[in-house]
């Protein structure tokens, strides 16, 4: 296959997956979490955009540490969330019932498809997170996020009015 069509096959890939995540996955999570329903797969991460300034958020699979959390952008810069880390890394992200801030930067250099195992709660599921993983990807790139926060982490019940800096 040419060049040019395995690019097409991937802009094709990356549209579809966008409108899903955009009129289907994004809300629904939204939706759970403003009923009170949060799940372990998916977190909110706030950026302000890059052209408009406004605070953007996101959900997004997190993997938390104790300094900090990694994310994979399965589409690399194309995601409009890590374009908008590119031109500001300062975050917000959601840790629970908290709300934590850092500084977010691209790794290109690491493993992805390693991080990705790194995502699941039992090593049982590894495999098929990494399956799942690269039938979604087209350009994944690692984010590595390290929180600046000092002292207890902010504590939000209503939802936040503006990126937390």
């Amino acid at each position: 296959m040419t060049s040019q069509g395995t690019h097409g096959r991937s802009r094709r890939k990356f549209s579809i997956e966008r409108a899903v995540g955009r009129y289907v996955a994004n809300p629904l999570v939204r939706g759970l979490r403003r009923i009170g329903v949060a799940t372990t797969m998916a977190t909110e991460l706030e950026t302000v955009g890059r052209k408009t300034g406004k605070v953007r958020r996101v959900p997004v699979a997190a993997a938390f540490d104790d300094s900090g959390a990694w994310l994979i952008s399965q589409h690399g810069t194309r995601a409009g969330w890590t374009a908008n880390i590119t031109a500001d890394p300062q975050i917000s992200i959601r840790q629970g019932p908290r709300w934590r801030t850092g500084t977010a930067h691209l790794v290109p250099d690491d493993d992805v498809v390693a991080r990705a195992r790194t995502f699941v709660s039992h090593p049982a599921f590894a495999g098929l997170a990494s399956a799942a993983f690269r039938a979604l990807q087209s350009a994944p790139v690692s984010v590595r996020i390290t929180f600046t926060d000092t002292g207890p982490a902010m504590t939000s019940v209503t939802a936040p009015k503006g990126p937390r800096r």
